[in-house]
């Protein structure tokens, strides 16, 4: 028997589950799947290597639709400071400055999924299908077909592709993407510490490419080392104890002691923009839209706002009448959300390949900026706002605001 829906989200990662909570409670009728459940989280685990630098409108928005206090009751770690530096730049962001908290927090990718995999399973027009995978798309202009692989059989009126950079959606509706690889990788290193939790995340520019720290809970950190790929492979195929002295020897002092390496994982960086983000009944969110350069963190950041203002666009149609599934209708959320992660991805183009540039004026220039950038309040102040996602066009749930 098939199972009808207006709204089918193939992939319940952080973004698509964002998106299947923001629809909760609505007149809508709702699907998720998701082929790979995370497993339950406790205390005693380690961290995991993959964790996000949430932003403040990430906090809202997770606020909002009821999924924070999921993060919360697990782990988290705030931070109030940010610093950025080379060899004679010098500049650091503090929330005091703007009468905020914090300027974000430290989350583990799988707590965040977790937080709002739990909240979505609360709501009643929410129906999840998990873990299981999906065996055949037939993506058509008036109804979307799909069939799992326990032969189970829904239809979409519009479907939204949150399966990742290589999403499977996007290609079945043959969207195109412009992608560029970075050559470089980024190395993680979760290391054990000597001294207490931090509020500090900072990042540190050399000729090779960023060094960065972030910190978790208790005496723990994330260390993320950029480098070429066969540097990269070298100091992962090196024993812990060997690779302790590598970031000894390479990092700054305010790394501070380090107890142990406990884990390690890398990736390659690269750059890739769907060329539509839309078409009629079908989609594109989070990194099936656009995969950004890592080196601000805000990859999740904008998937999520990519999250609330789809949502906020389908409620709002619904609400009026319109057929959510016109390609009119899409394309609002398409222009609300297309250029503005184009200017962030240039923008993290910009800041990457100025501050890996060897020459001589570009050096100076760049030091030049960073300290204009500490000594003028205004110019660090607009910075740390626009990071933390308190300025520029933002979804009402980024803003703390009901769309319902």
């Amino acid at each position: 028997m098939t199972q009808n829906f207006d709204i089918v989200i193939v992939g319940g990662g952080m973004v698509g589950a964002a998106v299947a909570c923001a629809l909760g409670d609505s007149h809508l009728k709702v699907a998720i799947i998701e082929k790979n459940v995370p497993t339950a989280f406790t205390n005693e685990q380690p961290h995991d290597l993959r964790v996000s630098a949430l932003s403040i409108a990430s906090k809202n928005i997770l606020e909002t639709v009821g999924a924070w206090q999921g993060v919360l009751n697990r782990r988290y770690c705030p931070f109030k400071r940010m610093r950025v530096f080379e060899t004679s730049g010098d500049t650091e962001f503090c929330s005091d400055d703007i009468n905020h908290d914090e300027l974000g927090f430290i989350v583990e990718n799988r707590i965040t999924q977790l937080a709002l995999l739990d909240r979505l399973q609360k709501f009643e027009n929410i129906t999840l299908f998990a873990p299981i995978g999906i065996k055949k798309i037939d993506y058509s202009l008036t109804e979307t077909q799909l069939e799992l692989d326990d032969g189970q059989q829904l239809t979409a009126k519009v479907l939204v592709a949150a399966d990742g950079g290589q999403s499977r959606v996007r290609q079945s509706a043959g969207l195109g993407v412009t992608s560029r690889d970075y050559e470089q990788h980024a190395m993680v290193i979760y290391v054990e510490t000597d001294y207490p939790q931090q509020d500090i995340t900072w990042q540190r520019f050399v000729p090779s490419g960023p060094q960065a720290f972030l910190p978790l809970t208790n005496n723990y950190g994330s260390i993320v080392w950029y480098n070429c790929a066969d540097e990269v492979r070298r100091l992962r195929s090196l024993s812990y104890s060997a690779l302790m002295q590598e970031l000894t020897n390479d990092f700054p002092d305010c790394l501070g002691k380090l107890k142990q390496v406990l884990g390690t994982a890398s990736f390659p960086l690269k750059r890739q923009h769907a060329q539509q983000y839309v078409k009629q009944g079908i989609v594109l969110v989070g990194d099936a839209a656009h995969m950004i350069n890592p080196l601000a963190g805000q990859g999740v950041n904008i998937g999520l706002l990519d999250a609330a203002a789809l949502a906020e666009v389908l409620i709002d149609a619904n609400k009026k009448g319109e057929n959510i599934a016109d390609l009119k209708i899409l394309k609002r959320y398409e222009n609300l959300r297309r250029n503005e992660n184009l200017k962030m991805m240039t923008l993290m183009d910009i800041f990457y390949r100025t501050f890996s540039n060897k020459i001589v004026p570009v050096k100076f220039l760049r030091n030049l900026g960073l300290g204009l950038a500490e000594r003028v309040s205004p110019v660090k102040n607009k910075i740390m706002k626009s990071a933390m996602g308190l300025e520029g066009k933002l979804p009402k749930l980024a803003r703390g605001e009901s769309i319902h």
